[in-house]
């Protein structure tokens, strides 16, 4: 099944790029509009279904995880290291993203005059409230409900782990809501499997909407800072793999295994929040306990975006490299230190961090319109982030599990599931 569905997902990927090619060179542009507006319908419904499940899952999955530990106590201290993890993986990310940038100098001899004149506008995003301040109050939702019709994930985990904890310090542990939490959790991971079906029929409208409008030429256009991106992102990998290495030893292999599908479909629908149910699913087959997995990813999904948070240091050097801007390195290192925070709570989905890297430019003084000169390419980056992201949170769940000493023995079948 895994096989088939991988398969899946590449056919559609490279249906998907051919026929939005024939749409941009057979249609004149009027037309290759209008059919990517009829593509990007397939990729919108996908995505609202993701979004439509992810509170839910989320609350139930957290609250169940959190009750199954002993006390308080063990939140607490999985907590810490979870956090101790996620900070490590923060800074090592946006640090590589500052030095990478540096070296491959993407931005350094760029015609402005084309980049901008294509027509793309800045994105209609606010950047008002990035201070910590705001930060840390809206860590708190003034109601649950508002926080899950916004798909507020940060506010989510929040509450979920106040009740989580209260149910773990109690002597009875609440069997009732136990039992609620824990069959709340099966009936929305049977609604994600329903879901899921539809991937590849996403997959192959997000791209064919994508290449209609814009053409495979505009990977010419953006060809060094595109390919410089990726390299950076394939450090990054190399680096969460010998770190998983160092704390897992072999079992790092079958890991990433099971994570190839998860990111491969992140990849192609450029959200990570897709990917976050097969996640859920994936990790306990190679030995991850599940409760470590449902307490991991929520907190990752808000405070570990390694892909993201790569993206921001590299895309807003480049930006300023294009304009001929340059930083000092006490500007550079506060720029790091304002990434570490604006970053925490950005949200799984195509774009999250354009809002991020605005907030940085008008900071520093500079124009948030010249967001407008990494548009052209963001889906496709943002494609790899997703990617990313994916990845660094299977890591860290894995990585906390063997610290907790509840990574388990992989069962042979799921052994060879893994490796499939």
């Amino acid at each position: 099944m895994n096989k088939r569905f991988a398969f899946l997902i590449v056919a559609a990927m490279v249906l998907g790029v051919a026929v939005g090619w024939a749409c941009n060179q057979f249609l004149d542009p009027a037309h290759a509009a209008e059919a990517a507006k009829w593509f990007k319908l397939g990729t919108d419904l996908f995505l609202r279904l993701i979004k439509m499940i992810i509170a839910p899952l989320v609350f139930t999955t957290l609250v169940a995880g959190i009750a199954h530990m002993e006390d308080a106590a063990s939140v607490g201290r999985i907590g810490v290291k979870t956090m101790g993890w996620f900070i490590s993986a923060s800074a090592v990310s946006l640090l590589l993203g500052l030095l990478m940038v540096h070296l491959l100098q993407p931005g350094a001899g760029l015609v402005l005059s084309d980049a901008v004149s294509g027509g793309a506008a800045a994105p209609a995003a606010s950047t008002e409230g990035f201070t910590l301040q705001t930060f840390i109050t809206h860590l708190v939702p003034t109601s649950i409900f508002d926080a899950m019709a916004k798909n507020e994930i940060l506010q989510i985990v929040v509450f979920s782990l106040f009740v989580g904890t209260a149910v773990a310090s109690l002597d009875n542990k609440a069997p009732q809501i136990m039992e609620l939490a824990e069959q709340g959790a099966q009936i929305m991971l049977k609604v994600t499997s329903f879901v899921m079906k539809l991937a590849p029929l996403a997959i192959f409208c997000a791209l064919a909407a994508s290449i209609a409008t814009q053409g495979i030429s505009m990977l010419v256009v953006y060809g060094k800072f595109v390919l410089g991106f990726y390299a950076t992102m394939g450090v990054l990998w190399g680096l969460l793999f010998l770190a998983a290495f160092v704390v897992i030893g072999k079992r790092v292999i079958p890991l990433f295994g099971v994570i190839r599908d998860p990111a491969l479909l992140a990849f192609s629908t450029a959200s990570s929040e897709a990917a976050y149910p097969r996640i859920l699913d994936g990790l306990p087959k190679v030995g991850v306990r599940r409760r470590i997995v449902s307490f991991v990813l929520p907190l990752g999904y808000s405070f570990n975006l390694d892909g993201s948070m790569l993206y921001c240091t590299f895309a807003t050097m480049f930006i300023l490299q294009a304009h001929g801007v340059h930083l000092s390195i006490q500007q550079q290192i506060f720029m790091l230190a304002l990434l570490m925070v604006t970053s925490k709570g950005i949200a799984g989905i195509p774009r999250a961090s354009l809002v991020v890297i605005m907030a940085t430019l008008t900071h520093f003084g500079m124009p948030d319109a010249w967001i407008a000169l990494v548009l052209g390419v963001d889906h496709l980056l943002d494609m790899g982030r997703s990617a990313t992201n994916v990845v660094g949170n299977s890591v860290a769940a894995a990585v906390v599990a063997k610290w907790e000493g509840e990574l388990d023995d992989i069962v042979p079948d799921e052994a060879e599931t893994a490796k499939a």
